[in-house]
């Protein structure tokens, strides 16, 4: 009898938990329709986590605007934003299959695409696939927009877009300059942008005395460097990320190496790279696809450049730079097309991201057939007495370019 009432209760209590599961689950349902989920893939761990903990910030400091303002405009009704980060280690085969869970598993309404041009490029099919809507906010290197996919988007423009003002700009400072080193990591986006250095070099009249690669992770480049210290540049010209650069840059200092020119893409537009380097980052060149000296005035919900620079200091204390603004107006761009489409229907979303051409605090945006912007014109930079100093183009130029050690 004993047992009889307990199983009793137990068959109740069972039935009271599987009630307020059932409620619990119909109470998340519904909030889940109220929000828009975005897919972050990101290598938060590994050798390119600074560059994915920009990537964040820009993404954060977008979303928490739009949930400010009580969210995205969809139809009659406004819909929050929920950002779902998955972390790919900074490996690339993990960063496919990192987009298709949160495509599959997490069911997010629209991807940004991983860090990094490679990254982006091999996450994109996964996107095609599913036919989600993605925005790449770090990808510069044609080959990833040259897959006649629909659905991906990117904000950076082609590398040559760097590299040609640069060497303009060189030619007209130092028409002395005639023999360039080029090292560049063996990446995608560095190499590509090394080779768009080769090709403008020698298309106007530079001699390339030096072009080699080395591998990811490479954590010394005494050889490298002493066969280019061998060479007498005029010029010395290197691509990779972040934590490449500062250790390059450390071992030319261990090598006494010098040059009228020393340039290097992409690490100097951040203040990370400044601060590692210190006093060796002096005249030390660079370009990037946006610098908070521009002056836009946007459709967007940060409204301007100068806007969006102090909103971002007031989060971060820290000066924004490219990556986190390019992130930023990544998911802007959605909440547009979003807004303008009225709907969270991927095909049309995707259709208005396609046709889009607008303002914004990042400059004017409107998208090649290809899915890659062609409206921007980015800025060209040097250090110069600790600070990124803008040389070109003229609308927002801040200083002159300077020659080192000659």
């Amino acid at each position: 009898m004993l047992g009889s009432r307990f199983r009793s209760h137990s068959v109740r209590l069972l039935s009271m938990f599987a009630c307020a599961v059932a409620s619990t689950l119909t109470v998340i349902t519904v909030q889940a329709q109220d929000v828009i989920r975005f897919g972050a893939p990101l290598p938060l761990t590994g050798p390119l986590a600074p560059e994915a903990l920009k990537q964040q910030q820009g993404y954060d400091l977008w979303a928490e605007q739009v949930n400010k303002a009580g969210g995205i405009k969809v139809g009659s009704k406004k819909m929050k934003v929920e950002i779902v980060y998955a972390d790919y280690q900074s490996n690339t085969p993990r960063a496919v299959q990192t987009a298709e869970k949160l495509i599959t598993q997490d069911k997010v309404n629209f991807l940004f695409s991983p860090f990094g041009s490679g990254a982006a490029k091999a996450a994109s099919t996964v996107s095609e696939k599913y036919g989600v809507p993605t925005i790449a906010s770090t990808a510069s290197s044609a080959e990833v927009y040259d897959q006649g996919y629909k659905f991906l988007f990117g904000t950076f423009t082609p590398n040559d877009t760097l590299t040609t003002p640069l060497v303009k700009i060189v030619k007209q400072k130092a028409p002395e300059v005639k023999r360039v080193a080029i090292l560049a990591r063996n990446d995608l986006f560095p190499l590509a942008i090394a080779q768009e250095m080769d090709k403008a070099a020698k298309q106007y009249g530079l001699d390339v005395v030096f072009f080699e690669k080395y591998a990811i992770n490479t954590m010394d480049h005494s050889s490298a460097l002493s066969q280019i210290k061998a060479k007498a540049p005029q010029w010395i010209f290197v691509t990779g990320y972040i934590n490449d650069l500062v250790l390059i840059k450390k071992q030319m200092e261990d090598q006494k190496m010098q040059a009228p020119v020393v340039t290097m893409i992409a690490g100097p537009a951040y203040k990370e790279f400044v601060t590692a380097t210190g006093k060796t980052s002096e005249n030390i060149s660079s370009a990037a696809w946006w610098h908070p000296a521009e002056r836009y005035q946007g459709q967007d919900i940060f409204g301007s450049t100068e806007n969006y620079t102090k909103l971002f200091r007031e989060k971060y204390k820290a000066e924004p730079d490219y990556a986190q603004a390019s992130a930023s107006v990544s998911g802007a761009l959605f909440q547009m097309a979003i807004e303008k489409a009225g709907s969270l229907d991927r095909k049309q979303v995707r259709d208005e991201l396609a046709g889009m051409n607008v303002q914004t605090f990042y400059g004017p945006v409107k998208f090649g057939p290809n899915g890659q912007i062609n409206s921007l014109e980015p800025p060209v930079f040097q250090i110069q007495n600790g600070q990124p100093v803008v040389v070109y183009p003229a609308a927002i130029k801040q200083g002159d370019f300077r020659l080192g050690v000659k």
